[in-house]
């Protein structure tokens, strides 16, 4: 078909990083592009795959999956596919086993390009894939797909420009025990011998354009300068929030039996209840949880936790000695898979404990829960910043050196959040106003609407033939 024709179908490569983080919302776009016409091949390993939840009926005819075989890597168990199932000593080789992708997905896009009617107008790529952005070699122009505005507009060095990257500019200055978090971003090579920022700058420089899962009205003060800090057009997808229906599950299972912790809210007092879930990727340490498990008891506010394990842990020493026996009539702990959008939705719930990923902030404040802020890792440190100025929580105190924290710290910011009557209103509010950015399913599609548009124009304009070149 014509290429260059602004009404034609696109076909469309998405290529999510191997953490349901980003399989699921990118998932979420390639079930939105077809609703528009277009066809989406999504690419990922075979276990991944497998656990994605059933397609909404309406993608399902222009949604194909494409399954790439991980390669075996010594030391990396089999299946070890998301980082869901990867140890933290063992990232290095996850990113290894990842690279060997590279010649499958080749494989992929060559047998793809020999067939106008198959051959793809766009690779979206995570911002890891560099072999991905290699599409560029059959003429196929390629987005990269950025992780916050709040991150990218944070973190820098002064080594990015060793990189290619743009000059530094001046950003909010993060706490010690952040910049030390962080270091291994870009110094630490590993098992597969590449930092993430020289993943991110490889990728970057194939690439035409760039697209981010945020927007001017989520992060107003930090979406602007992203444009200068990576030197490429920048397209927003919106926040791709889930449907407020329930949502997607992330163990590949789909009955439709109610879940026992939603049943279980059901006899709660409407609004009393905070929901405590830290993320699937990076495990508290046990004395971080037990001071977490301490906090809690101590505010005597109810609450369901969900309780991360690392990959070889069972839980049985995670939790203070007794302190299930002595919090059974105030809370409920699981360590399983919950359905997350199903309890933020109950009216039982009046509070998220959050580390601030994307993911759960964009599901908390689209029910307009104010949030407990605990973040762990990575972006979560500037995306708990920006909402702190947006009033929609507190975040729990910690120490400026190594980031420890305590009982009577995360008793505080509880108490404040759920107890703390003229606190909690002005949380609310603030929570409110975000739930009116996230919530606001006409602007959410109509960033789609717009994405789509620039990438048929780029593609139509034939601008992707100078990017191609310029990387071969």
């Amino acid at each position: 078909m014509d290429a260059g024709s602004l009404s034609s179908p696109l076909h469309i490569v998405v290529v999510p990083w191997l953490a349901f983080g980003h399989l699921l919302p990118y998932l979420e776009l390639s079930e939105r592009l077809p609703e528009r016409g277009h066809r989406v091949s999504y690419v990922s390993t075979s276990r991944n795959l497998a656990r994605l939840p059933t397609l909404r009926p309406t993608a399902v005819p222009r949604v194909d999956f494409v399954m790439l075989p991980l390669p075996s890597v010594d030391g990396l168990t089999d299946g070890a596919e998301s980082t869901n199932d990867v140890p933290d000593d063992k990232r290095g080789l996850h990113f290894k086993a990842f690279d060997g992708l590279a010649t499958p997905f080749a494989e992929f896009m060559a047998a793809a390009c020999t067939d106008e009617a198959t051959r793809p107008h766009w690779v979206i790529a995570d911002c890891f894939h560099h072999w991905a952005a290699a599409a560029a070699e059959h003429k196929v122009p390629c987005a990269i797909l950025l992780p916050t505005a709040a991150l990218i507009a944070t973190a820098h060095r002064d080594s990015l420009s060793e990189h290619g990257g743009a000059p530094a500019v001046t950003r909010t200055t993060r706490p010690r025990y952040e910049e030390e978090e962080t270091a291994p971003v870009y110094d630490d090579h590993g098992a597969s011998g590449m930092s993430i920022v020289q993943r991110f700058y490889l990728t970057k420089e194939k690439c035409a354009l760039a697209a981010i899962r945020s927007c001017v009205e989520w992060e107003p003060e930090s979406f602007p300068l992203v444009p200068t800090v990576i030197g490429l057009p920048v397209v927003p997808l919106g926040l791709l929030p889930p449907s407020p229906d329930g949502g997607h599950r992330a163990d590949g299972t789909n009955g439709s039996a109610e879940h026992g912790t939603v049943h279980w809210l059901h006899v709660q007092p409407p609004g009393s209840m905070l929901y405590v879930a830290l993320g699937s990727a990076v495990p508290l340490r046990v004395e971080q949880v037990h001071e977490l498990a301490l906090g809690l008891e101590l505010t005597g506010t109810r609450f369901l936790w969900v309780m991360k394990l690392s990959v070889d842990d069972d839980g049985a020493d995670m939790l203070p000695p007794g302190f299930q026996e002595r919090t059974r009539d105030q809370g409920l702990v699981t360590t399983g898979w919950v359905p997350q959008m199903s309890i933020l939705a109950h009216a039982a719930v009046g509070g998220f404990l959050t580390h601030c990923g994307r993911n759960s902030l964009i599901e908390g404040l689209l029910f307009g829960h104010p949030l407990v802020m605990l973040p762990i890792c990575v972006a979560q440190g500037p995306n708990a910043r920006q909402m702190k100025v947006k009033n929609v929580g507190l975040q729990v105190a910690r120490d400026e050196s190594d980031g420890s924290f305590d009982r009577h710290g995360v008793a505080s910011a509880v108490r404040a959040v759920m107890v703390d009557g003229e606190a909690r209103r002005s949380f609310m509010a603030g929570a409110a106003k975000m739930q009116e950015v996230v919530a606001n399913t006409e602007r959410q599609e109509r960033y789609v609407d717009e994405f789509v548009h620039r990438l048929r124009s780029y593609t139509a304009e034939g601008h992707f033939r100078t990017v191609a070149s310029a990387s071969l």
